[in-house]
């Protein structure tokens, strides 16, 4: 889904099973719950399940565009205290089986401190209520200067993190079921700045990518949290990409890479290695989220309903389903 930033604002969906190259639809954006001014600051933290997390302003909304249900989360205890100077650098958003609930987590510190000591704050939506993960001290600060969106794998979410009290960068993760912290080291190999690095789900694993020198390096733990399972097991040239960049976003049900080229566009590669296409998709300068996404028509009771100017019938096609469906789609925002 592209999210132009300027008017008209505009979303487009694509199917990465598919060619890049194959026309996709665009439609009027029309997020009638938020103020229109709005739009060009909507940041995407996350997708699970057919809903998205969409931050702007202190302002959290989950929202489903195949069926427009959309709801806005309260303010957490530690946005609301106005007076206290705190960095949100951490979002995910995912969802506990165990519980049948969606679930927000927020990892922020607070600035004015010399110590760094970060505060987890996890939302239920069942609940519709923030509550603070008590726990020791936690040491971890953002392991780059732009906050991350977590990974979602194996019912937690992941981050690259920086862990202050023993200068090293890992990977932090959050249980959904357990509702607590799990470090894991990254490659002993491993020697890249985490500024063009990040995670990602490579198939059935877990894994990550770290770009430099013209190649994205492409790791995967082959046995979760066990660290000796870690292998470099592709690098993929980037010379052939106008931007000379490739943030790996997902893989096909036939073995082929996607990612963004860090602007408007995204490039596919075969299982090999090898540059199979490159597309831009609008016009924007100054870049553009992108997430994976399933069209589902889920609805949680709690959940509003959004006047959307489109119809079921022409937004998801005739054979949807109560459910999560198969259709994997590419999201696109272009700021």
């Amino acid at each position: 889904m592209f999210i132009s930033n300027s008017d008209p604002y505009e979303t487009r969906f694509i199917d990465f099973e598919a060619s890049l190259h194959q026309d996709t639809a665009s439609a009027s954006l029309n997020l009638n719950f938020m103020p229109s001014q709005s739009y060009s600051c909507i940041e995407i933290k996350g997708s699970c399940r057919g809903f998205l997390f969409l931050y702007c302003y202190l302002n959290i909304y989950l929202w489903n565009p195949s069926n427009g249900l959309h709801k806005q989360i309260p303010l957490s205890p530690i946005d609301s205290n106005l007076d206290a100077k705190y960095f949100c650098y951490l979002y995910g958003f995912g969802y506990d089986q165990s519980t049948d609930d969606y679930l927000v987590v927020l990892m922020s510190y607070d600035t004015t401190l010399a110590n760094i000591s970060s505060h987890l704050e996890v939302f239920s939506l069942r609940n519709n209520s923030w509550k603070e993960i008590e726990g020791n001290h936690l040491p971890y600060m953002n392991a780059s200067d732009d906050p991350r969106t977590g990974s979602l794998f194996n019912e937690a979410i992941h981050w690259l993190a920086f862990r202050e009290d023993l200068s090293v960068n890992l990977v932090v993760a959050f249980d959904l079921m357990e509702r607590k912290l799990l470090e894991m080291s990254l490659p002993d190999d491993f020697d890249h700045e985490p500024t063009f690095c990040d995670l990602w789900v490579f198939g059935d694993f877990f894994s990550l990518w770290a770009m430099g020198d013209g190649i994205v390096e492409i790791w995967v733990m082959k046995e979760y949290r066990v660290h000796s399972s870690w292998a470099k097991t592709l690098v993929l040239p980037i010379d052939g990409i106008p931007t000379w960049y490739f943030s790996p976003l997902c893989c096909t049900k036939s073995g082929h890479i996607v990612g963004t080229d860090g602007v408007t566009g995204l490039a596919k590669y075969d299982d090999k290695g090898q540059l199979l296409q490159h597309r831009s998709y609008c016009n924007g300068r100054s870049g553009s989220q992108v997430i994976m996404y399933t069209e589902s028509l889920l609805s949680p009771p709690c959940f509003l309903r959004a006047a959307v100017d489109m119809t079921l019938s022409t937004s998801l096609g005739s054979g949807f389903h109560e459910g999560v469906l198969k259709f994997s789609f590419v999201a696109c925002v272009a700021l």
